[in-house]
């Protein structure tokens, strides 16, 4: 090769090399941490996930080049919340998924500094977590669950299959959800549908047969069962005390209505973790939250067993079945 030959592959060769360089630190591994609050085989979960990781390789992170994900089950138990949060925050990853209340506040405890993003969340500014919805500060952002006035449109349901429904009991546990957020809502809507709103916090298994036999004594009641993991730990029971004592029942995830409750309302989920996705992007891309507001869900979905229904003696109106996404008969 002659001298020239020679300078032009040199020059070419270090020109190239900023280049290669570059594409070299764009593809480093980058790592995202998961603490979820179901079981890892929780179907919903898992269809969660699933959509999550959809979303993350359209924008162009994959688990065998550029990205590992470190994910956590607390399957339902509050004890666990802090204990993995803690195991989690010590790997140090980018970025961090949050799903429900009160795993973000686990995980708020455990660093001020990692950015989070969360999802499963209804009142993020009131617990803390956001300054406002547009300009969140601190180190967490992510995708609304519900804005409060979703009270209305499951006392609404109720009323729809239930016309001469009087008394709704709200269901939940105040220290694994945001119930007062709710109940607030529930009780300023429930009059403008001739409906009492009956609070009915529990802990436990034991709490939670006591409120819905309670409820049943008297006719003409109802059962609004918020997000939740301490009742979905229950959910078998819930949906048997709820049916034996012919109850029409609005649930706030799709899963009690697959295992035989009457129907669910709530934003479709697996929407929901490929915006997060496009959040979680956004962070390991060099964006910062204070540029990241939270966002308002966009997709809900309304599921009917029509089977419960038929052996409760409910006639499903035709509105209701004409709204439904999902109808499982």
């Amino acid at each position: 090769m002659n001298r020239r030959g020679f300078m032009m592959l040199l020059g070419g060769a270090a020109a190239a090399w900023p280049l290669a360089a570059r594409a070299q630190q764009s593809e480093r591994m980058r790592r995202i941490g998961i603490l979820a609050a179901l079981a890892k085989d929780d179907p919903d979960m898992k269809a969660r996930l699933a959509g999550f990781r959809q979303g993350l390789k359209k924008l162009g992170w994959s688990e065998d080049r550029n990205v590992s994900i470190d994910t956590r089950f607390a399957a339902g138990r509050p004890d666990q919340f802090q204990v993995l949060s803690k195991e989690l925050v010590a790997l140090q990853p980018d970025v961090i998924l949050g799903h429900t209340t009160p795993v973000v506040a686990a995980l708020q405890r455990e660093s001020r500094a990692i950015p989070i993003v969360f999802v499963s969340v209804s009142d993020p500014i009131g617990s803390g977590f956001v300054a406002s919805l547009a300009r969140p500060g601190g180190n967490l952002t992510g995708v609304l669950q519900y804005e409060a006035s979703i009270t209305g449109k499951w006392l609404a349901m109720l009323k729809e299959i239930a016309p001469g429904l009087a008394r709704a009991a709200l269901v939940a546990n105040p220290k694994t959800t945001v119930y007062d957020y709710f109940r607030r809502s529930a009780e300023a809507l429930a009059p403008s549908l001739a409906i009492e709103l009956v609070p009915s916090p529990v802990e436990n298994a034991t709490d939670i047969e006591r409120a819905i036999e309670s409820l049943a004594r008297a006719s003409n009641g109802g059962l609004i069962l918020p997000p939740d993991s301490t009742t979905l730990l229950h959910r078998d029971l819930i949906i048997s005390l709820a049916n034996r004592h012919r109850l029409p029942a609005v649930y706030a995830l799709r899963s009690y209505v697959a295992a035989g409750g009457l129907m669910s309302y709530d934003t479709d989920q697996v929407d929901v973790l490929r915006k997060a996705a496009i959040y979680v992007d956004r962070i390991l891309r060099g964006a910062k939250l204070a540029d990241l507001p939270v966002q308002a869900p966009t997709k809900y979905e309304t599921v009917l067993n029509l089977k419960t229904a038929k052996a409760l003696g409910f006639t499903v109106p035709p509105g209701l079945l004409v709204a439904a996404d999902e109808v499982i008969e």
